[in-house]
């Protein structure tokens, strides 16, 4: 699918809705990006943006990103330190294996939902929401 159409499908707002209600439960932080170029390796194209976009830099190592590179018909989901402690490969696996099944339907604003709305369970159940706590990154989706 060219990249382009793949922006069109994508219900923006739907999906910065559901980062925002995933957030509400959480200290944690989600981004999505797309790609719009292909990509070789969308693991370390994925690991260059999670740096890129600071991603490293919140209060607890407890950021997500879920990066797609429609071009190269690959995504990626990658977890700061704090979270793959608490998660293991296991959970990236499972995630990625039930968002890969939705892209496969052409489901991509779903595919993203299942991965946004897993992650903010994860994340809650590891990282509850502090009294303190503010949103350390914004919500929108991001596409370069």
């Amino acid at each position: 699918m060219k990249t382009d159409q793949f922006i069109n499908r994508l219900d923006r707002a739907r999906l910065e809705a559901a980062i925002g209600a995933a957030e509400a439960k959480t200290s944690g932080e989600i981004r999505v990006l797309v790609h719009e170029r292909p990509v070789d390796d969308a693991v370390a194209a994925a690991q260059a943006e999670f740096l890129r976009l600071g991603m490293p830099q919140t209060r607890e190592r407890n950021a997500v990103l879920l990066f797609v590179a429609p071009a190269s018909q690959a995504f990626a989901i990658i977890g700061d330190e704090g979270v793959h402690r608490k998660c293991g490969n296991a959970f990236w696996s499972e995630l990625a294996a039930t968002m890969q099944a939705s892209f496969r339907r052409e489901d991509y604003t779903g595919a993203l939902l299942e991965g946004i709305e897993r992650a903010g369970t994860l994340l809650a159940g590891h990282f509850p929401r502090r009294p303190d706590d503010k949103n350390e990154l914004p919500d929108r989706v991001v596409v370069i």
